[in-house]
């Protein structure tokens, strides 16, 4: 790989290592936030939902944009409107105000992960894609070791505020490097005619009411009537846009593409994976500080080791992709997630070590690290260049959903278990974790063996899950003799094309 690409893949880590940190500092600030803005653990934790919605309702738009108005001018546009939103977020006056911040946020940081995939993969040729990804994949790696302690520190030395405002002067240098390095990727010379208005209100708002009942149901774990109308509407909604997208010459995210099978099969690997880790890593958080006790910064410190072990893993084998065949290294992947799974299952006991507890989660670290980029590069790495803006968007939508299923299903199961182990918690005013959540130190004490029995209940579901997603690895990412031949004549070709350009 030349440094023109090189330099390309760097450019675009900076944008995404901005929604990463963002991200993760949130979520070490909610106290600060409530207690300044004198609001309410539930009013505040929308915020964090709130920049959720905002992602998967402008996502369907990443692929029709990129081909309408140039790939590079809608990668810089949504870093404009992050940067933006950040200034906002930080001089938010209540938690209604810093919700819809975030939201804003949400629509730019929804676009940044999509376009610019494709934008690195359009400047490569397919056999370095593996090593641009390991570059786009730079933002796993740094986000969830700087966030935490960063988030911390400033809450701390300043304020809140400020994991807002320092977005700004680095999404400003990052609009000018943008603007400056990136390759011009002018629109599509035939664009559609107009956009489907229809289409994307479909898929947009089947997609943030799916994901606004997963966020509820995960809350309380009921069936609410309103939890039950948003996901009945969501699934209705997305059903429609399905029937929509096969009749449509030009949809608005193109499900034809899922002919192609290593996209669907991706597909399939990063829906069952990506479901079981993100409601895994939810989980952790609260057995550290709702069933132990212990202090946010304490849950932070242990997940360093998982964060560490994803990018040192994700470093190696979306490198190794462009060499070995993938079925190996995402089913290895998939095996090594399902084995911290397990082992978190079995370590989430009361008055458990942390360092053994680190230690199933750097497990688990090092699966995701080698499923989950891996399993994207080879999904969309022989797309057609016209296509390849489609087929991100298509990956970053479902996965977006995925993570916000496996979520709901782990954080429901937790209730649930909760509720039937602890019944004198599901008859709080609050009920479900919030009320695990403001037990006091006598109370939880008492309690702990139970709700540590519940958290690994809620590891079974990752398990289940990691099941499914190796079945897809294996029966999905297979590759025939013809295609493996096919491939070494590709790798043939290449060293002989870079020994005759050395000579």
């Amino acid at each position: 790989m030349d440094r023109r690409a090189r330099v390309i893949g760097l450019v675009l880590a900076l944008g995404g290592l901005m929604v990463t940190v963002d991200t993760t500092v949130t979520l070490v600030a909610v106290p600060a936030i409530v207690a300044d803005l004198d609001s309410t653990l539930p009013a505040v934790q929308w915020v964090t939902s709130g920049y959720l919605l905002g992602v998967v309702a402008v996502t369907p738009l990443a692929g029709w944009a990129a081909n309408r108005y140039g790939a590079r001018r809608v990668y810089v546009t949504a870093l404009a409107i992050f940067t933006v939103s950040s200034a906002l977020a930080g001089l938010a006056w209540d938690a209604g105000s810093l919700t819809v911040f975030r939201i804003l946020q949400g629509l730019g940081g929804g676009l940044l992960n999509p376009v610019g995939t494709a934008i690195g993969l359009r400047a490569v040729p397919r056999e370095f894609r593996g090593r641009l990804m390991s570059l786009l994949g730079l933002p796993v790696v740094i986000g969830p070791v700087l966030g935490p302690p960063l988030a911390g520190w400033l809450v701390d030395a300043a304020s809140w505020r400020w994991i807002f405002l320092l977005n700004v002067p680095i999404g400003a240098a990052a609009v000018l490097l943008c603007t400056r390095l990136l390759p011009p990727q002018p629109a599509d010379p035939a664009p559609p005619a107009r956009m489907d208005w229809t289409g994307l209100a479909q898929v947009s708002g089947g997609a943030v009411l799916l994901v606004l009942g997963c966020t509820l149901i995960g809350e309380t774990g009921e069936m609410t009537i309103e939890v039950a109308a948003a996901l009945g509407a969501g699934m209705s909604l997305l059903a429609a846009f399905v029937v929509r997208a096969l009749r449509t010459d030009a949809p608005l995210v193109d499900l034809r593409l899922l002919r192609h099978r290593p996209l669907a099969a991706g597909l399939a690997v990063l829906v069952c994976f990506g479901a079981a880790y993100f409601g895994a890593m939810s989980i952790l958080p609260i057995y550290v500080q709702g069933v132990r006790g212990d202090p946010a910064a304490l849950a932070g410190t242990i997940t360093i080791p998982m964060a560490l072990a994803v990018g040192v893993t994700l470093q190696i084998a979306t490198r190794l992709v462009d060499r070995v065949r993938p079925a190996r290294i995402v089913f290895t992947g998939v095996t090594l997630g399902l084995l911290g799974s397990i082992a978190l299952l079995i370590t989430t006991t009361s008055g458990a070590s942390y360092p053994m507890i680190a230690a199933a989660a750097a497990v688990l670290g090092v699966g995701s690290g080698a499923t989950l980029m891996p399993t994207m590069t080879v999904a969309v790495r022989d797309l057609e260049h016209e296509d390849t803006p489609r087929g991100t968007t298509l990956l970053a939508l479902v996965q977006q959903m995925a993570s916000a299923v496996g979520v709901a299903l782990v954080a429901t199961t937790l209730t649930v278990v909760v509720s039937a182990r602890v019944p004198e918690l599901a008859t709080t005013d609050t009920g479900g974790l919030a009320a695990m959540l403001a037990l006091d130190l006598s109370a939880r004490a008492e309690l702990e063996p139970q709700l540590a029995g519940a958290v690994g209940s809620s590891y079974a579901v990752a398990a289940v899950l990691m099941v499914l997603s190796a079945l897809a690895a294996v029966v999905g990412l297979r590759t025939s003799r013809g295609e493996r031949r096919q491939g070494r004549r590709s790798r043939r070709a290449t060293k002989l094309g870079r020994s005759v350009s050395r000579a």
